[in-house]
């Protein structure tokens, strides 16, 4: 679930110049992480089946038997033949007895080969599910800097697309490799069986296709890749053009996001063109090598039935060993049919263990105090911070809040107000300095219990597709109902909510559906009125509902104020006239702070920056 506090833009821009433009989470890529080899996705792979050990046992004890039972076919059949080689020496009795185990046989070898399927199949969905609910988790455990400095559309390509690619070809890749294994290793048992010269001829010449596959697959293998990184781009951009669309129309930015769109899409297309039209040279290679083999086989078989040498044959004994030939072969020409899977699999594993194996947040300490009953007092003390470490930002940053004050932060965009909550809530952490909630440097607090602590009302609201009720309780799922509606009633939310079809069990749809912004709004603040905090934290938090919604809002606020620390964001200064301390930022410093009338009759920056809101 994305973060609502997320910030938007610049920490986004700053964080990528980090890491030079690259994707850090790219295998490969500039800047990126070395790719992981072969043998190491597979054990990781390895790690993920390893649970489910019995369906894989099981997929495995099917497949042997399954096979058994189909190469019991062609002996069956040889047999058949040798009995009515000949006018006059047809034995019907034995051909009787042969169709029926020959029936038999196939009804068991089908029966089996459904089992396996089956084992297959929940071992690939429920290693799909850990490795998807790993992924989810993962997201859930990184910084804030990491959300803010990948493209959202690309992740949620890993967690979502990705791991698919990667069941899909977990699917096909153990499915052939299971009956692949067991059927070349029984038919070359039973090739043995019947002739061991020709037997011979087969296995020498087979390698020829696996040097074959061998050599395409290396070539293709880089192009899956590609594939795969500009499948997680193209999302990205998706992603963002879906998302902002009215900002995107209202601009007139759509030529300009379908030319990226075109852009991206042909490099996609080259790179899928490549990766499929060489992967697709492996299957009619092998099959073009195996038909050599099934030629060689069958000459020399006639040889051995005519001259009987290298050894004696019949027959029916030729037709079960070109029928075991084709078997023998079949496994590397399924194998090489599921190339593409596979190889997309493994881009696509990578890509999903670069985000697995990204840094995390730093954990709590563990002696972290569990902050039980805050009382909201924050010191912040010479406070330095900086998303790149040649451009500070925050330089000496003092400010104390004792409980109950009302703090608000004014200044001109860009100056550090929203990186100030951002690190009052530990989103980041201070370059130098620290902060203390309760005397508590907030580094020794568990994240939990300290941001616990806080509520926020943001300028850019977010609800999520669920009832009204729940979008409500969003911070206290176990709210009763009356808990709930006295809440929108002090928000003032509670009259347009009853006038809706279902009231609030109406269902809203994605990011607010058709609410008007004043309406999200609306909700967000019941929503943190419901939650009750310590210390509240408003961004803006009535910039989008009219004057007179606003006047009665901003009632609510000073009750729910009352007694509590607050921190208001505000660009409209007349919202924050009863507060007891301005801080007036610029340039990542305080340059003066006091009260509305303190501020105004020194005439510095806030008095200047007041003055041209109310000049007229």
């Amino acid at each position: 679930m994305p973060n609502p506090y997320a910030s938007t833009g610049s920490v986004a821009t700053v964080t990528s110049s980090i890491a030079g433009g690259a994707d850090t989470l790219t295998p490969g890529g500039a800047g990126g992480v070395p790719p992981l080899s072969t043998a190491t996705v597979v054990r990781r792979l390895a790690a993920y089946v390893r649970p489910h050990a019995a369906l894989l046992i099981l997929s495995f004890a099917a497949a042997a038997v399954s096979v058994v039972l189909q190469l019991l076919v062609p002996i069956q059949i040889g047999r058949a033949i040798d009995l009515i080689i000949g006018p006059g020496r047809i034995d019907f009795a034995a051909l009787l007895a042969l169709a029926v185990q020959l029936a038999a046989v196939v009804a068991a070898a089908a029966a089996t080969q459904w089992l396996q399927g089956y084992g297959i199949n929940r071992l690939s969905y429920r290693t799909v599910r850990d490795m998807r609910v790993q992924t989810s988790e993962k997201i859930g455990r990184m910084p804030l800097s990491f959300i803010d400095g990948h493209p959202h559309g690309d992740l949620i390509s890993r967690v979502v697309n990705d791991v698919d690619q990667v069941g899909d070809g977990l699917l096909q890749g153990l499915t052939n490799l299971f009956t692949g294994v067991v059927t070349i290793v029984g038919t070359l048992v039973f090739m043995l069986s019947v002739s061991v010269p020709m037997a011979v001829v087969v296995v020498l010449v087979t390698p020829l296709s696996i040097v074959a596959a061998g050599l395409i697959a290396k070539l293709s293998n880089k192009s899956f890749a590609a594939q795969q990184r500009i499948q997680g781009e193209l999302g990205g951009h998706v992603e963002e053009y879906v998302g902002q669309q009215r900002l995107v129309v209202a601009f007139g930015f759509a030529p300009r996001a379908e030319e990226r769109f075109d852009r991206l899409n042909s490099e996609l297309y080259t790179a899928g063109e490549r990766a499929q039209f060489l992967s697709s040279l492996s299957n009619p290679g092998t099959r073009f090598i195996n038909n050599i083999i099934y030629a060689v086989v069958g000459v020399i078989g006639c040889a051995c039935v005519i001259t009987g040498w290298p050894a004696p044959l019949t027959v029916g004994g030729v037709q079960t060993f070109l029928s075991y030939a084709n078997q023998y072969t079949k496994p590397f020409n399924e194998v090489t049919s599921v190339i593409t899977q596979i190889q997309t699999a493994f881009a696509s594993a990578r890509r999903v263990f670069a985000l697995v194996d990204a840094a995390e947040e730093e954990p709590d300490a563990p002696d972290a105090v569990e902050l039980a009953r805050p009382r909201g007092d924050v010191t912040l003390a010479h406070v330095d911070f900086s998303y790149v470490p040649a451009r500070p930002l925050l330089r000496d940053i003092c400010v104390h809040a004792a409980p109950g004050a009302r703090i608000a932060l004014v200044g001109p965009t860009g100056c550090g107000k929203t990186t100030l909550i951002n690190l009052l809530l530990r989103f980041y952490d201070v370059d130098a300095g620290q902060i203390l909630l309760d005397g508590h440097d907030i580094r020794t607090l568990t994240r939990r219990s300290l941001r616990a602590a806080f509520g926020m009302v943001l300028q850019d609201t977010w609800l999520f597709e669920g009832t009204v009720a729940e979008n409500i309780a969003y911070g206290r799922p176990d709210a009763s109902r009356d808990e709930v509606i006295a809440a929108a009633e002090r928000a003032h939310a509670d009259s347009f909510i009853r006038a809706l079809p279902h009231g609030y069990d109406t269902v809203i749809g994605e990011d607010g559906g058709a609410f008007s912004q004043g309406q999200r709004q609306l909700l967000s603040i019941a929503r943190i009125m419901l939650t009750d905090p310590a210390i509240l934290i408003l961004d803006e938090a009535t910039s989008s509902i009219d004057t007179r919604t606003e006047l009665q809002v901003q009632e609510a606020f000073d009750r729910l104020m009352a007694g509590r620390t607050s921190f208001v964001v505000a660009h409209r200064l007349s919202t924050i006239r009863n507060a007891d301390c301005i801080l007036m930022m610029r340039d990542g410093q305080i340059v003066e702070r006091g009260t509305h009338d303190e501020l105004l009759a020194r005439g510095g920056a806030y008095a200047e920056l007041y003055n041209a809101q109310f000049a007229e």
